[in-house]
């Protein structure tokens, strides 16, 4: 057992923290308060003067399946053969051991939901993994939590010479893919228990199947306001749960974004706008969806910003006018909610997992540095300086 104890708790849920102590039993929270019996061989961590917060969450990024500093060889998270590749699963390209993980976890970041990237109209499914383990599988939170699908510049880039030059194809090319889905997913259900008349087996069909049956979203790459609605318009065509991912033109769109009421992951946003579709990122993004009442996570796309700044990330966010308790919710329970993921991280509450940060002082701020992390109660090693 594990007692954090005297620190100043914020759980993410309430928008003051408060003093309490927090109990930790096998690797989940047993309780949150004052004065909290505590066996005598629990291990104790004195936190006063300290803050305490949930582990932070990436809703959306590429770490373990972008390799840390090296090129091809590490590179797994796009399938540049087939721009249909829905089969693809996130899970089979992670590497635990890349360097990036630790450096996250030591900075708080204690779950990220990963996958492929966005050089396809259909890129596969993205897993949720805690940033520590030597093995994957005992990594995961949750596997195929979305289904990667790309919009804008990124695919007609790539495959520009084979397959596809201009945002309509894209869109074509994913309404094609849905619509083989759908009447797929129909032929088994009218099927039943006669296998002799299922359709021949489709491994990109069956891969969306969960897509088609509501069970995950599709997460829709989007950085323009009109890939934005493309993306909207083809979900709400096949009747299909949708996240947006990227999202750099919402402030321009926020009354449509409000009536949406879809979960947005905005970002990356350190850095130039390499792409011409990156022209009006903004660091009020974030900051203008959530006050308008979007649900809004704030994203690194790891390792296009390393994935250990995204308090960083939300920090600027906070200087660029983000209410500070919104920008805490947006790396911690709103990418828990993104990522289906919010019943065991992104908040600090009794039963969830022990995945726990302890700071010197508010994690936005540079000067600030973390003292401890716990992930599912067992203690990350972290610099002493």
């Amino acid at each position: 057992m594990l007692c954090i104890k005297n620190g100043t708790v914020h759980d993410g849920v309430h928008r003051e923290g408060f003093q309490a102590d927090i109990l930790v039993e096998d690797g989940k929270i047993k309780a949150i308060g004052e004065n909290l019996e505590i066996p005598g061989d629990a291990e104790v961590v004195d936190a006063a003067g300290l803050q305490v917060y949930p582990g932070f969450v990436e809703a959306h990024g590429h770490i373990g399946l972008d390799g840390y500093g090296i090129g091809y060889e590490g590179m797994d998270y796009n399938e540049l053969n087939d721009i249909i590749s829905p089969q693809m699963r996130g899970i089979d390209g992670v590497k635990p051991l890349d360097p990036a993980l630790p450096k996250a976890a030591a900075a708080g970041v204690t779950c990220v939901c990963v996958g492929p990237g966005s050089a396809n109209v259909l890129g596969g499914t993205f897993t949720t993994i805690k940033t520590v383990g030597r093995r994957v599988d005992d990594m995961v939170v949750r596997d195929g939590v979305a289904m990667k699908c790309a919009f804008g510049e990124n695919p007609k880039r790539v495959y520009r010479d084979k397959k596809d030059s201009s945002r309509m194809t894209t869109a074509a090319l994913l309404r094609e893919t849905l619509f083989k889905a759908r009447e797929y997913m129909e032929k088994k259900e009218a099927a039943g228990d006669d296998v002799s008349k299922r359709p021949a087996f489709d491994m990109k069909l069956e891969a969306l199947l969960p897509v088609m049956r509501r069970e995950i979203p599709l997460k829709a790459h989007a950085h323009a306001t009109e890939d934005l609605f493309t993306a909207l318009r083809i979900a709400r065509e096949f009747d299909l749960k949708i996240t947006l991912e990227h999202v750099t033109e919402g402030h321009l769109i926020v009354e449509e974004l409000v009536e949406e009421n879809v979960p947005l992951a905005v970002g990356p946003t350190l850095g130039s706008a390499s792409k011409f579709e990156l022209r009006n990122k903004s660091w009020t993004t974030p900051g203008v969806l959530a006050a308008a009442g979007c649900q809004v996570s704030i994203i690194t796309d790891s390792p296009v910003i390393p994935q250990e700044y995204l308090p960083l990330c939300a920090g600027l966010a906070v200087q660029a006018g983000m209410d500070s308790f919104a920008a805490l919710q947006a790396i911690t329970i709103n990418p828990a909610k993104h990522a289906g993921i919010a019943d065991r991280v992104g908040s600090l509450e009794a039963g969830k997992d022990a995945d726990i940060v302890v700071t010197d002082g508010c994690p936005f701020e540079v000067s600030t540095k973390v003292r401890h992390v716990f992930i599912d109660g067992k203690a990350v090693d972290v610099p002493v300086e």
